[in-house]
């Protein structure tokens, strides 16, 4: 994200450290090695074979999901590394990458060469997009939040709040995405927040809070963005200290069951009007990525807290991001988000806890 902060802290010698992100939600280890490998002097010349072994080992060491989408990567590069040669062209060596991806399926995973960008979502799901939420928003507005007392939108858009009618004293949010709160050029992380800041003060305010008897959370289009906005936002809505998710990646190229050591990601209550009733959210197939863990950190909320909707699209992880020597790039997750019991929701169909109604 543009104008996001890296904030170092030493560790216990100084061989160690972590960073973090401030748009994301965890750290990453630091861990300092001498003498520097020779692979990571060594320049891979660019030509198919050499981008197509980098490519495939990419995922080899990084990517989680393999089982989970019975994939057998192996089998897949015996499949089509014979396809590859000294003359295959950029066109021909990128629609292989993306034949070699799309069974699994993977709205976090993307190949990119250039303004070509091949991407796939969950069979049955439509991926968030600006026209999809356009549609969404206007069939919302016409048929269930006109004659509100209240209705606003805020944030560049990305929020809107309702007081809905009637004498039940509910509040209907909908969260479209956890960036672009601001026009493109006033978009750091920073300003995001501060616009996020704003639109929070003006929804809950102590006198709607005191008078709200359950809130109704709208995710069902959600792009998706900053982990970190999502833990925002919900430090505005309890009263309690919780742990919004676990967070592992993997770290052994050899072996997959290997990560991390699980990371605990917690909310803290806000000392800002905070609202602690019941919670209902909706969720979809078109619930991606930030829009996931958002409702994940919620369900793991003291209190009362319901899912109502299809599963969502099952991309919890931050993207990896791998430049091939050839000057392609590879997208893909190697993390996983766990609950307590070590659940995790990434793969199909997504998260699924609470009501499927």
């Amino acid at each position: 994200m543009k104008g996001d902060v890296l904030t170092v802290t030493p560790g216990r010698d100084a061989n160690h450290a972590s960073v973090a992100t401030a748009s994301l939600a965890g750290h990453k280890q630091l861990h300092r090695i001498e003498p520097l490998p020779s692979a990571c002097t060594n320049h891979l010349p660019p030509d198919p074979l050499t981008s197509f072994d980098v490519f495939w080992q990419s995922f080899e060491e990084n990517y989680p999901f393999f089982a989970a989408k019975d994939v057998d990567w192996r089998a897949v590069r015996a499949e089509y590394r014979p396809r590859v040669h000294a003359d295959t062209s950029r066109g021909e060596l990128f629609g292989i990458f993306s034949a070699m991806v799309r069974p699994l399926h993977d709205a976090h995973l993307a190949v990119q060469d250039g303004d070509d960008l091949f991407g796939t979502g969950r069979p049955g799901t439509e991926l968030p997009s600006p026209q999809l939420n356009v549609r969404t928003k206007k069939f919302i507005e016409q048929h269930d939040l006109t004659g509100a007392p209240y209705h606003h939108d805020f944030a560049n858009g990305r929020i809107t709040y309702a007081d809905l009618r009637g004498d039940d004293h509910l509040g209907y949010l909908r969260i479209s995405g956890f960036s672009g709160s601001l026009p493109p050029q006033g978009a750091s992380h920073e300003s995001q927040l501060a616009a996020l800041n704003r639109a929070l003060d003006t929804i809950l305010t102590p006198t709607r809070v005191g008078r709200l008897h359950g809130l109704i959370i709208d995710l069902r289009v959600n792009g998706g963005g900053s982990d970190a906005m999502g833990l925002h936002i919900a430090s505005r809505l309890t009263d309690t200290p919780h742990i919004a998710y676990t967070k592992r990646a993997r770290n052994d190229p050899r072996n997959p069951s290997h990560h991390t050591h699980p990371e605990q990601i917690p909310v803290h209550p806000s000392a800002s009007p905070h609202y602690t009733g019941p919670l209902a959210i909706l969720t979809g197939g078109s619930t991606v990525s930030a829009g996931e863990t958002f409702a994940q950190a919620l369900m793991n909320r003291p209190g009362r807290t319901l899912r109502i909707g299809q599963p969502t699209q099952g991309v919890f992880s931050d993207i990896l991001t791998r430049t091939l020597p050839n000057g392609m790039a590879a997208w893909l997750p190697n993390e996983e988000f766990l609950t307590a019991s070590a659940q995790r929701f990434d793969g199909t169909p997504g998260f699924r806890w609470g009501c499927g109604c």
